[in-house]
């Protein structure tokens, strides 16, 4: 038997976690945002060939979230995690090194289902390592990873863009594919994919008898559980990603910031998002999930209302401030409220599935609010549509059932 740490090895779950999440979805899918525009000229790409860049990164994410608890099944979190980071570190690589834009659409949709192969088990491995007592704590740090990687490369990529000249945007692909395969090593090293791997129990567990384990490896979930979930996280998805997308051209269009105001206003939501997963994850095991997505999604209506009017500077403040502030911690809810219901072993399918449903509102959202707007001939009314939809989030919300204990 292992001589015990002091420290739970769950916490080291945990913060390799958060190098996880920082690779596959920090640098490989959000980081696009800030090579594409040089990549796009260097290439002479049109407008929606750098949207469909993009496009098929996300088509990629949603094949891989389906088939996540199949692969857990059959390779193993540790090894899943592993291949699904080299893969991304791989193809971000071979799109540095590439000037046919067929190659990288093939790369990037690859990567893309490596950031769901990656992202979706990690997450369901937190319920494995962690009780429900802890397990909202330990996924918002997790999901913090996000956060991280949008502070580091919003000043590392212009730097390498800079430092290579014309073709610069080449060398940020291969250095933030780099990190990332060196982000696979670790988690080869670090991630196991149980407790029972280092004889110990999930943190916050006490011992069961043999007839407990049995009863808990019987829960099951219930349809309207699903149901209720993914249409929180759709509703989730399709109202952040509406505020993310838009804030920024609304700022300078509507209230007449200039480019560099709207950049730092949109930086305050990178700093604040590294206290949303932890803060809103320990609430939701301290009060109960679901009255901590009501508040969440309270917090994120205000946010979307504030800036739906033509109000002064200081409430455009309050709007970013609400929103940074709550900006990662519903997927860390969700992550956890998966193992709260289907328990540890189920825990990782039943958050591929509503991460499926989640994305759709991903896609959804931007193309309506976009329509909504264009018709208005203001974003206001997208916002003030969000609001709407989150006010829907918080009844949703008080609406879930205790799960089993």
């Amino acid at each position: 038997m292992e001589r015990k740490s002091a420290i739970h090895y769950g916490w080291h779950i945990v913060w390799t976690g958060t190098f996880c999440i920082f690779a596959c979805l920090g640098l490989g899918r959000f980081a696009l945002g800030m090579i594409l525009p040089a990549m796009g000229k260097s290439l002479h790409l049109s407008y929606s060939q750098m949207g469909l860049v993009g496009t098929v990164n996300f088509a990629g994410y949603l094949i891989a979230v389906l088939f996540c608890g199949a692969l857990v099944d059959r390779l193993g979190y540790r090894r899943l995690i592993a291949m699904a980071l080299a893969a991304i570190g791989l193809t971000m690589i071979s799109i540095g090194r590439s000037s046919s834009f067929a190659v990288i659409l093939i790369c990037y949709t690859i990567t893309g289902m490596g950031s769901g192969a990656a992202n979706v088990p990690m997450m369901g491995l937190v319920s494995q390592w962690f009780a429900k007592s802890h397990r909202g704590q330990a996924a918002g740090f997790v999901v913090i990873g996000s956060g991280f990687a949008i502070l580091l490369s919003g000043w590392l990529v212009p730097f390498l863009n800079h430092l290579g000249g014309a073709e610069g945007w080449r060398l940020s692909w291969q250095v933030l594919g780099g990190i990332i395969l060196l982000v696979a090593g670790l988690c080869l090293i670090m991630l196991r994919n149980s407790p029972q791997e280092k004889n110990l129990l999930p943190l916050g567990e006490i011992r069961k008898d043999a007839a407990e384990v049995l009863t808990e490896n019987k829960i099951s979930i219930r349809l309207r559980d699903i149901v209720q979930l993914g249409g929180l996280y759709f509703l989730f998805g399709y109202t952040y990603v509406i505020y993310a997308t838009f804030i920024v051209t609304a700022l300078i269009q509507e209230h007449g910031f200039s480019e560099a105001e709207a950049g730092s206003f949109w930086s305050l939501v990178g700093g604040l998002s590294l206290l949303s997963g932890p803060v809103f994850g320990t609430l939701s095991d301290r009060i109960g999930r679901k009255y901590t997505l009501a508040i969440v999604f309270t917090i994120q209506t205000m946010a979307y209302l504030l800036v739906s009017r033509p109000l002064s500077t200081p409430f455009l403040y309050l709007s970013i401030g609400c929103f940074g502030v709550v900006a990662w911690s519903i997927p860390s809810i969700m992550a956890a409220l998966a193992g709260d219901y289907a328990g540890p072993r189920m825990a990782a399918r039943i958050f591929g599935l509503i991460t499926f449903i989640f994305a759709l509102g991903q896609i959804a959202g931007p193309s309506v609010a976009g329509l909504l707007a264009e018709k208005t001939l203001s974003f206001g009314s997208s916002f003030f549509m969000a609001a709407c939809f989150t006010a829907i989030g918080v009844a949703l919300a008080l609406s879930l059932r205790a799960p089993a204990k």
